[in-house]
């Protein structure tokens, strides 16, 4: 694939679906900015892998649902580069339970760590973005954003959002020459769904045509494909790689 920039910022990237996408983007041969909350202990280790196949790589703690520190991290990355050429909004969390049961400060927390934190991103990005009048983002959502899911009133939300709200940026961002696309993975094939009971993996790739769960590897090249020059005139769409679970 092509890339015109040369930096890619990418959110909850120390480990799983976030940790592939940085390593695929670094194979490409950008510079991988590594996003973690939490955990620097992953993301360095992470940094290192890169590293050590030749890649090029920083690490940059901060919690994306805290405005300040996003707008931070982001003048710090082009501080240090010049520039943000993209950015995968990837990081997110879960906090399942029937709607009947769920608080609202349970949805809300839902709500600022995945969508509210999306925004943050989005606007931040487009405004340094501006400034060279190229770059294009990513915004992982989720196959549940278009289906619905039991007991996830709250996450579903917050990737539906996701998606309608990319479409947004994408019009706000286009006379710019800056792109806005998502992404709405299905199932991955990671730590979590291995250690999940067979009968549970059994109903769940009963709903998948292709029957199979998705390697962490097919949804970071559709994300590449997303930023890259291949794909400079798509913008405002919604890829999905569910393997045929939502059409």
């Amino acid at each position: 694939m092509k890339f015109s920039g040369k930096n890619v910022l990418i959110t909850g990237a120390s480990r799983g679906i976030g940790a592939e996408i940085a390593r695929y983007l670094a194979k490409e041969g950008l510079k991988v900015w590594i996003n973690y909350r939490s955990n620097a202990e992953l993301a360095d280790k992470l940094k290192e892998e890169i590293e050590n196949n030749e890649g090029s790589a920083a690490v940059i703690g901060f919690d994306v649902s805290d405005e300040k520190a996003f707008i931070e991290a982001i003048k710090t990355i082009v501080d240090s580069d010049g520039e943000l050429s993209y950015l995968v909004n990837n990081a997110g969390i879960t906090n399942d339970k029937l709607a009947m049961r769920m608080s609202v400060e349970d949805f809300k927390r839902v709500i600022d760590a995945n969508l509210t934190s999306t925004f943050i991103g989005c606007r931040e990005s487009l405004k340094v973005m501006s400034k060279k009048r190229f770059g294009a983002v990513v915004n992982v959502a989720s196959v549940v954003a278009e289906a619905g899911n039991l007991g996830q009133a709250n996450y579903v939300a917050s990737k539906g959002g996701v998606v309608a709200m990319t479409k947004t940026f994408a019009l706000e961002g286009a006379p710019r020459n800056i792109r806005f696309n998502s992404i709405t993975p299905g199932f991955i094939d990671t730590d979590m769904t291995k250690d999940l009971p067979e009968k549970v993996k059994e109903e769940m790739l009963k709903k998948i045509p292709l029957k199979r769960f998705a390697l962490p590897k097919e949804v970071a090249s559709a994300v590449a494909f997303l930023l890259s020059d291949e794909a400079s005139y798509i913008t405002g769409e919604t890829l999905k790689v569910n393997g045929g679970m939502y059409m």
